[in-house]
């Protein structure tokens, strides 16, 4: 399975805070191996440090990237999730599920350039939708859920229940 991380294009930190902390958690629940946002934002840094500190994993993130140095320094696939791509069910058996992967992400509209240099645009639909949303299909469905329900070695544990909640503080 390919090493995925997320690029997070466009973060406005008053606006999108919960979004962009969604795209986050949402990405590290499905396998991906971190997160970069073009935005400098040390709260949404700490606030997802401290769900991988509790949690578990090796999930990293980085703000105030250059969103072009991390394109250009990338040595695999570059997937751009927007609604104007290939359909999913099209672009999915194309895509390398070997090596290294770049998923971007935008908040607000990405530059032209990014459609350009990304090795697949793809649609999760064609219809105005989350960000959140879009890597969670495209995540669930490139990593067929193999990721969902790992262990990752983190100090507290949520227990399955048909009802209530059970979360098992194993530090």
């Amino acid at each position: 399975m390919s090493d995925i991380v997320i690029l997070r294009i466009g973060h406005r930190p008053q606006r999108d805070k919960r979004v962009t902390t969604h795209v986050a958690l949402a990405a590290r629940a499905l396998g991906a191996k971190g997160i970069y946002v073009d935005t400098k934002d040390t709260v949404l840094e700490e606030n997802i440090r401290s769900v991988v500190g509790r949690f578990g994993g090796d999930f990293f993130i980085e703000t105030g990237v250059k969103w072009r140095k991390v394109v250009d320094d990338h040595d695999g696939t570059v997937v751009h999730l927007t609604m104007y791509g290939q359909r999913i069910d099209e672009a999915l058996d194309k895509i390398p599920r070997e090596g290294r992967m770049t998923l971007i992400v935008g908040a607000e509209k990405v530059p032209p350039e990014i459609y350009e240099r990304a090795d697949f645009n793809v649609s999760v639909g064609n219809q105005p939708h989350s960000e959140i949303a879009a890597a969670a299909i495209f995540l669930d469905r490139f990593t067929e859920g193999k990721t969902l329900y790992e262990n990752r070695g983190g100090k507290m544990s949520v227990v399955p229940n048909e009802r209530g909640k059970t979360v098992v503080d194993l530090s």
